[in-house]
């Protein structure tokens, strides 16, 4: 649905992003990443034909970005970070007036300005001039003009930015409700935001994609093996050399005082589920088994940064 292929796109000298190249599949919540100036608003301005490429293409809903234009506009909904909205007018008249620039038949505006005022709980100022809004009732507002016209894809550019705890729950899961009918790409720098609401992470850094995928295949490309902390109430004497001679078993060695030890094994979930059977079968008495997994912040700094931090327990599996 949506598929960005060589984008690169230059201010003067200085590349803004350089051969962009990501897919994100229909019905499908994508979540896009960067630091700030990673060049995630320049990104998603080029898929929206708010601004022209460099170099490079993309094609969203079987359009071409340079050859057809104006049909992308036609099938993408944009919500920027700040949705340019016209603070003279009202709801009602900014979103009859937002149909019109979108191409939306007559007869069926009515039908749509009701449609996305009841969606996005609009309902409440539906007569209030723009200028009077609670800055959650502009985002709602934003959100309800992209969706005016009934695109197949949207592009959120940093919809929660600048909203209460209340108003950020409100509209993640108008997001998540919009998944049915709609393929998103979704920008923000809230990484628990992003593992709440999206299917899919593609990650950009300097201009560049460094990682795409869902969550479980980033764990796994930058783990390359799974890991297992174990704790028993009476662990033998020839713990390591018992461990290691298990099928699978990569590694192991102390994990903290506590008298956890951590397990190194092949990404073979087969393999890993007889292992956790066999040591609870032993007479050691496990206490403890619990997969060791990357977060979103993990990956994130280590994608960004090189870096990354010891690896806290997270999901426990017996």
């Amino acid at each position: 649905m949506i598929e960005a292929l060589g984008l690169t796109k230059y201010y003067g000298p200085h590349p803004a992003i350089e051969n962009v190249s990501f897919s994100v599949a229909t019905g499908t919540i994508a979540g896009f990443l960067g630091v700030n100036g990673a060049g995630k608003t320049t990104t998603m301005r080029v898929l929206s034909c708010y601004l022209y490429p460099t170099d490079g293409t993309a094609r969203l809903a079987g359009y071409d970005i340079l050859e057809h234009p104006l049909e992308v506009r036609q099938v993408v909904g944009y919500m920027p970070e700040n949705p340019p909205l016209y603070n003279e007018m009202t709801v009602k008249s900014f979103l009859r007036f937002a149909a019109g620039l979108r191409g939306v038949p007559r007869k069926a505006v009515r039908e749509r300005v009701d449609y996305v005022v009841e969606r996005c709980g609009l309902r409440e100022v539906y007569g209030r001039i723009i200028a009077r809004l609670s800055k959650g009732y502009r985002q709602r507002l934003g959100l309800a003009q992209a969706l005016i016209h009934d695109p197949p894809v949207l592009i959120l550019d940093e919809p929660t930015v600048g909203l209460d705890p209340r108003q950020v729950l409100e509209i993640r899961e108008l997001i998540r409700s919009l998944k049915e009918q709609h393929t998103i790409l979704f920008s923000s720098h809230i990484l628990y935001e992003v593992t709440q609401v999206c299917d899919a992470v593609i990650v950009i850094h300097e201009g560049r994609i460094v990682a795409q995928g869902t969550l479980e295949e980033l764990q796994r490309g930058l783990l390359g093996e799974v890991h297992l902390s174990v704790r028993f109430l009476h662990p033998p004497e020839d713990l390591v050399e018992s461990l290691q001679d298990r099928p699978g078993v990569k590694e192991v060695r102390p994990l903290d005082r506590d008298g956890r030890w951590l397990l190194k094994l092949d990404p073979d979930p087969h393999q890993q589920s007889e292992l956790v059977e066999w040591l609870a079968r032993q007479s050691w008495g496990l206490l403890e088994a619990r997969m060791e997994t990357l977060t979103l912040e993990d990956i994130f700094l280590r994608l960004t940064t090189g870096e990354i931090p010891e690896i806290p327990p997270q999901e426990v599996v017996a």
